[in-house]
């Protein structure tokens, strides 16, 4: 396996607060790994400065995508960061509500779009050709994610868990070779998140997409992780295997707030 994403000594400052310290992370093509920790830890400000959305205050973060070559994203835009291969999804759904489902999966198609501005107004043959792979496509994208029965169907209408997969699928029509997720099964009844494991699965193995997730329910991390880190206030406490991770001291006083040798 060859390694596609390092990230290296990331510090992230508001003011006077470091949200993130000098933290470390390495992921290998095809892995599945997790980032957990408490409420406040710096997970979510973690993923915004990989994915763009914040300028780190210091240290890198490298991409190395198949078949690419080693290149650094701190400070790109979040649309350039999506174009060189990264997707993500949030720890609060950001669908189009008022769009159907199709429509919001044919959204995350447009930076793979040839057809510009003059294509759009004058239409010629290839800007038809290219709409309908479009339609095509991201059709194709929902039937995956077993959403197809939903696709005229307007986003607010969905299920709460279908919802959440919709996310996924409008992440995966960028396609990425690195996907993020932000706490996907959030609000989600175990039913539901029992399908979203044999889901991440899927797309891991059929789709070659590597998966990196933030999450608090532990049984999905664990089922699922290759590797976890753990952060604290910003810093990275321990790292290892699933194994490794549940026995470690550092993460358990984090969890339960006390000193497990008192």
């Amino acid at each position: 396996m060859s390694r596609i994403l390092e990230v290296k000594n990331m510090t992230m400052d508001f003011g006077g607060l470091r949200a993130v310290n000098r933290v470390n992370i390495g992921m290998q093509q095809g892995e599945i790994i997790a980032l957990i920790g408490p409420n406040g830890a710096g997970k979510t400000t973690f993923f915004n400065c990989v994915t763009g959305v914040y300028t780190p205050t210091g240290g890198d973060v490298m991409i190395c995508p198949p078949q690419g070559e080693l290149q650094s994203i701190k400070g790109a835009k979040p649309s350039r960061i999506s174009a060189k291969g990264l997707a993500r999804t949030f720890q609060n759904i950001r669908l189009f509500p008022n769009m159907t489902v199709l429509e919001n999966v044919m959204i995350g198609r447009h930076n793979r779009l040839k057809t510009g501005i003059v294509g759009a107004i004058f239409r010629p043959p290839g800007t038809k050709a290219e709409e309908e792979q479009v339609l095509h496509d991201s059709y194709e994208i929902l039937k995956k994610l077993n959403l197809g029965q939903y696709a005229n169907d307007l986003a607010r209408n969905l299920p709460y868990g279908a919802q959440r997969r919709l996310e996924i699928a409008r992440a995966l029509a960028t396609e990425p070779f690195l996907l993020l997720l932000d706490e996907p099964a959030a609000g989600m009844n175990p039913q539901e998140t029992k399908t979203l494991e044999s889901l991440i699965l899927k797309i891991r193995d059929t789709e070659k997409v590597s998966i990196f997730l933030i999450e608090h329910d532990m049984s999905l991390v664990m089922s699922l992780s290759e590797r976890i880190y753990v952060m604290d206030y910003g810093k990275m406490i321990a790292t290892g295997t699933p194994e490794e991770v549940r026995n470690d001291p550092a993460v358990i006083k984090a969890y339960l707030g006390e000193d497990v040798s008192a």
